[in-house]
């Protein structure tokens, strides 16, 4: 189930509001955890020990700000249990239930509950008043360092694809591009990185100079590598204004 952007243009009284949570995605089949793009996780056996036989969607999350930490722990091919010690599965939905979110919600809470692993959690749920209550809760939210709001339609059944069943929120977008080329530094950054040049799947090419560490741009992501941005709208052109880069994508 795919989420697509809040437009402040459906009924708040339908929806049930969380917190998104800055860490990779992390499917349970029943047997094994997988991630979006279907890659198996090797995760120590202690962790999925006793994990129900139904499955789970979730995200693997190491705590606000420290995706890269959760990253690095998910893209090994064996399991670091140190780094496993620090991550926890937030369990947002039941997949294979036949009710409504609504009705997955107190399953998802009782099934975990009996579980008992304080790493395996689900997902707090709330409801909002209005436009103002939300946007009141987002900026507590990234203001004590998290990336945004869910919003998930309470009578919405579990489908594998993008609606606006499942609406995210944050105070800027992002998106994904693939790097094409190097453009040289000027200045202070004379000799390293100056900008990417990224291209979206639709084809549209633009520069990414903003977002980078000083480690990164004397190493930048390799030509070829799929990084995400973040931007703040669209110009007239189709070219995401204010885009910075943000992280390379693992997968």
């Amino acid at each position: 189930m795919l989420a697509r952007v809040y437009r402040g243009n459906v009924r708040l009284a339908d929806y049930w509001v969380s917190e998104k949570y800055d860490g990779v995605r992390g499917y349970w089949d029943g047997q094994q955890l997988l991630t979006r793009g279907g890659r198996r996780v090797a995760v120590p056996a202690w962790f999925t020990a006793g994990w129900p036989r139904q499955p789970l969607d979730g995200e693997l999350w190491a705590g606000r700000g420290r995706f890269d930490a959760a990253q690095s722990a998910i893209g090994r091919d064996s399991p670091d249990d140190a780094a496993w010690r620090e991550m926890r599965y937030m369990v947002f939905d039941l997949p294979a239930h036949p009710g409504t979110f609504d009705d997955r919600i107190p399953a998802l809470q009782r099934l975990l509950a009996d579980l008992g692993l304080p790493w395996v959690q689900p997902v707090a749920q709330r409801k909002v008043a209005d436009r103002a209550a939300l946007q009141a809760l987002l900026n507590k939210t990234v203001h004590g360092g998290g990336e945004g709001l869910m919003l998930h339609r309470g009578a919405s059944l579990y489908r594998g694809e993008r609606n606006d069943d499942l609406l995210k929120l944050k105070p800027y977008e992002d998106a994904e591009a693939t790097v094409v080329a190097h453009l040289p530094g000027k200045g202070k950054h004379a000799g390293a990185l100056g900008a990417l040049v990224v291209q979206t799947p639709d084809g549209l090419a633009f520069s990414l100079g903003s977002g980078f560490s000083d480690a990164q741009r004397r190493d930048p992501p390799p030509i070829g590598s799929l990084v995400t941005y973040r931007y703040i709208g669209l110009n007239a052109s189709g070219v995401p204004r204010f885009a910075s880069f943000l992280r390379v994508r693992s997968e």
